[in-house]
């Protein structure tokens, strides 16, 4: 049925006597000519490289999720997807260029995005019990955070939802959005993506969503945790800044000391913490279509998030030296970020009030006591330690 389709539709492209269609002389038709044009060129238009579209191709080809109509090849509906989420262009747009109708168009593009939904789980790959390079071979890290396998983080992506749902899905800001939890490795990888909630859901409870759903966030067995930034709760599994000290990025700017362990521990935070600002910047710069209002079916819209995030990762784990990552490897790269890390005031108490399981103001039920949490805030405070007895020793702390 598909290749009749197919078909149809070339009966119906060559009747609109398109002759704005951008093909060359020959007639070679716009993927042909970029699959046979320069590396440069393919990255440009289909957001990876050459040989990482083609294994990529291969493998959606060998699971029997993609295959050949009778007039467009794999290769060909991957990058009808490719180029739509990777320069946001409209269905129109599209189908000038590649000389298809809309329903060809958004059929393939949803044939694609459903099959790279089905090898998501391939690319998506938990931390594990090792200790991450970036924190082994850096004395400003090790041995204080051995134990920490990366960082997690929320973003909201733009939605578009009937009149009826708009009210869920208006954040703080007043802007329709989803908000989407990520955990990323340090080397700027997603480990797990949780995408769909409501722009107006609490943070907290967008992670105790993914703490406790059948496909969980799983913080590996033993000392093992993540960082997360203020608008979350320092809990087991997850360590988050100290509440009431400095929290920067730039270390000893002007000449400036930390002043104490809190202040030091802040900082050495933020510097691990940025790599989730990173994977999102680089993920929102290859497939700027996040950052648009994409007019799918919230399904889809969701579908789009953990789709790219598979891809990032797929093409991370191919070519780390691609060029769309290379501005985003450093952790003193400025990123416009949606919102300031701002602290919020008086937050860790009412979080841990919340948690408690005999407490009738309970909001959140997140799966944790309050010796649990006592035995988190210890942990902290027992790296924040070491840090700055080790950094006294090395840099003594002038009176200002």
């Amino acid at each position: 049925m598909e290749s009749s389709d197919d078909e149809k539709d070339h009966v119906n492209e060559k009747s609109t006597g398109n002759e704005s269609t951008p093909i060359s002389a020959n007639g070679t038709k716009f993927v042909d000519e970029v699959l046979n044009g320069s590396n440069e060129r393919f990255l440009e238009n289909f957001r990876m490289e050459k040989h990482v579209f083609y294994k990529l191709c291969d493998k959606l080809k060998a699971k029997g999720l993609l295959r050949h109509t009778s007039r467009i090849k794999v290769e060909e509906q991957l990058a009808i997807f490719l180029f739509i989420i990777g320069h946001n262009l409209r269905t129109r747009a599209v189908q000038e260029l590649f000389r298809y109708s809309g329903e060809t168009i958004s059929r393939h593009f949803n044939n694609v995005l459903n099959a790279i939904i089905a090898v998501s789980l391939d690319f998506f790959q938990p931390p594990g019990s090792e200790i991450p390079p970036e924190i082994r071979d850096d004395p400003r890290f090790y041995p204080y955070f051995m134990d920490c396998v990366g960082a997690v983080n929320g973003t909201h992506f733009p939605v578009i939802v009937g009149v009826d749902e708009q009210g869920p899905f208006r954040n703080k800001n007043g802007v329709l959005s989803q908000s989407v939890l990520a955990a990323c490795s340090f080397n700027m990888k997603f480990h797990y993506v949780l995408a769909g909630w409501e722009g107006s859901a609490p943070d907290i409870k967008v992670l105790n969503s993914a703490l406790t759903r059948k496909n969980n966030l799983k913080v590996p067995e033993g000392r093992k945790y993540f960082l997360v930034d203020f608008k979350y709760a320092n809990i087991p599994g997850f360590i988050a800044p100290y509440i009431g000290a400095p929290y920067r990025i730039i270390e000893n700017e002007n000449g400036l000391q930390p002043q104490d362990a809190k202040e030091l521990f802040n900082h050495r935070h933020s510097l691990l913490r940025s790599i989730t600002d990173r994977a999102f910047g680089s993920l929102k710069e290859r497939f700027p279509i996040l950052m648009s209002t994409p007019s799918y079916p919230l399904p889809t819209q969701v579908k789009l998030v953990v789709a790219a995030c598979a891809l990032h990762n797929y093409i991370r784990d191919e070519t780390p030296d691609d060029i769309i990552f290379k501005p985003f490897e450093h952790e003193n790269c400025v990123l416009q970020l949606e919102e300031p890390v701002v602290q919020p005031i008086d937050f860790e108490k009412p979080v841990m009030m919340m948690m408690h399981a005999d407490n009738q103001m309970m909001d959140v039920d997140v799966p944790f006591d309050a010796q649990q949490i006592e035995q988190s805030s210890q942990l902290r405070d027992a790296i924040a330690t070491e840090i700055w007895n080790d950094y006294i020793h090395d840099f003594p702390v002038t009176e200002v």
